[in-house]
């Protein structure tokens, strides 16, 4: 193993159990192998292979390079790092015969080596610039090498590291028989290319296949990723394709022909700090189950019982994840189903004009203040509550920014009535700029809590239509009880972030520059 790198993605390298990993790269390449066959040499592949409860299993494979004891494969290796386990990884290599299957009983094994990825990994901390880039390759006019017909040329291109070692970022597929080819165009991430340095030396090299192995130089040439990007407006960078033993003996050699970059597209991705930064606020929403199975908030045996000495459950979990939704949003807006009009959702201040409440303290308070003027009633009906905060944040698409996301807390204690229509808002809201986060309180059965979470499978409507984004997290407060609120915290507002950033690069919304970014005050222990 020659080379690790640390590709953190956007979405996946945020929040709890998402934001923890990070997307490790692994790059393969071999040395001195053993030559299992007579007329050539070994034509190797590499298995990695990954340990699943005591059980090795395959994760991927690299590409079969033919003829060669010192292969550097162009296959990149993607998997979850994380920094708290130690991983193991199994690496064989087998010398491939034919087209089927590989690691059969065909195959010659070669060997194989264990490791741990944590004693190898090399993280780089990314800013701004991650992202990828798709490139657009041609050349026209290369050396003809063969006698009988023409070149069957590939291109590499190598990023030159700080050491000086250089690093295989991408061999293009072959084009036989043809003095101009055209490649497919291959995408790349920025910190495989260049290390998000736009400066960074590449070595490219074009050569003529071989099915031996030995394949023949025809020139390189030396770029940056910024000059790449001076494409555009219909122009494209061209670069001539040196050889440097012809400089040296042809008097009037010129070239062995010239590689094209005929276009590029670069796909920047942002981070959930990135929007906040930015100055996105998450506005804040908490609804909670104030129906009869409760129970009587006078009686000690209710969920809602104000017991002087210590917080109800209803109580730990709005401020566990209350105290830590506050610091992006100065104000939290409350609804809450029923009273005894039979209304699904109502301020819990009595004020529908202003029903917000100053920081998690003013939500205790008037939750603590309304249950005495209240009258348990029936049944859970959810489904309002989504759509009103749905249709409150689908006025925010008008302004075509990324300044505002709704964060939508429901706490309650048991099966839902509307479970239909419940499906139907949550697929309606899944357009919108808005996370569902459903807490369970008590020992209810929470079996249609899970179906809502849809993390067994893609929620549907009761017409089948399927979400467009995964946005709702369920998790019972029984399974925290004995936790500190900040693990019930960080489970429940671990797939936020990704929901944010997901929304806005759906709708293709980028960060608004840090420079807008109105006074912030984040959190000892923020979202991500």
């Amino acid at each position: 193993m020659n080379d690790v790198q640390d590709a953190t993605s956007p979405g996946a390298a945020l929040g709890g159990p998402v934001a923890c990993v990070s997307k490790v790269e692994l790059r393969v390449a071999c040395k001195a192998l053993l030559d299992r066959d007579t007329l050539n040499k070994s034509d190797p592949c590499v298995i990695l292979m990954v340990q699943n409860q005591g059980q090795w299993t395959e994760l991927d494979r690299t590409e079969v390079i033919k003829s060669n004891l010192h292969p550097v494969f162009a296959k990149v290796f993607t998997l979850d790092y994380y920094f708290e386990e130690a991983q193991k990884l199994r690496f064989e290599v087998y010398d491939i015969h034919g087209t089927h299957s590989i690691g059969t009983r065909d195959d010659d094994f070669l060997g194989g080596v264990e490791c741990t990825s944590c004693a190898h990994v090399h993280a780089e901390e990314i800013s701004g610039n991650n992202g990828y880039v798709e490139l657009f390759f041609c050349a026209k006019k290369l050396d003809d090498k063969d006698l009988f017909s023409k070149s069957d040329p590939f291109l590499e291109i190598y990023r030159i590291n700080d050491d000086g070692t250089e690093q295989l970022v991408h061999r293009t597929e072959v084009i036989k028989n043809n003095l101009n080819p055209v490649w497919e165009p291959f995408k790349v991430s920025l910190i495989s290319l260049c290390s998000c340095d736009e400066d960074r030396k590449l070595k490219c090299l074009v050569w003529d296949y071989d099915s031996r192995g030995k394949h023949d130089f025809i020139g390189e040439f030396y770029a940056t990723f910024r000059e790449m990007q001076k494409i555009g407006g219909g122009s494209k960078v061209t670069w001539d394709c040196m050889n440097p033993k012809y400089k040296l003996k042809k008097k009037n050699y010129k070239n062995s022909g010239v590689v094209i970059l005929s276009d590029l597209k670069l796909h920047r991705v942002y981070s959930f700090l990135d929007y906040i930064m930015g100055g996105c606020q998450i506005h804040f929403t908490v609804a909670i189950d104030f129906t009869a199975s409760n129970g009587d908030p006078r009686n000690s045996c209710s969920l809602h019982y104000i017991n002087p000495y210590q917080p109800n459950e209803y109580l730990k979990a709005l401020i566990a994840v209350g105290e830590i939704c506050q610091d992006y949003d100065r104000l939290s807006d409350l609804f809450f189903p029923p009273n005894k009009q039979v209304s699904h959702d109502f301020a819990i201040n009595f004020n529908p004009e202003d029903d917000e409440c100053e920081e998690i303290q003013g939500v205790v308070e008037a939750y603590q203040n309304c249950l005495p003027k209240i009258q348990l009633y029936g049944p859970t009906n959810v489904s309002p509550i989504i759509s009103r905060i749905a249709k409150l944040s689908a006025g925010e698409e008008t302004i075509k920014d990324a300044s505002r996301y709704h964060i939508l807390l429901i706490l309650t204690d048991g099966v839902v009535t509307d479970m239909a229509d419940t499906r139907e808002a949550i697929v309606r809201a899944s357009y919108q700029p808005l996370s569902i986060i459903i807490v369970g309180v008590g020992n209810a059965d929470f079996t249609d809590m899970q179906i809502l979470d849809g993390d067994d499978g893609v929620l549907r409507s009761p017409k089948g239509e399927p979400v467009l984004r995964d946005i709702v997290q369920f998790v019972p407060f029984r399974d925290f009880k004995t936790a500190s609120p900040a693990a019930l915290a960080k489970c429940v507002l671990a797939e936020v972030p990704n929901q944010v950033v997901e929304y806005y690069s759906h709708k293709a919304i980028c960060p608004m520059p840090p420079s807008y970014c109105p006074s912030l005050v984040l959190s000892e222990e923020p979202v991500n």
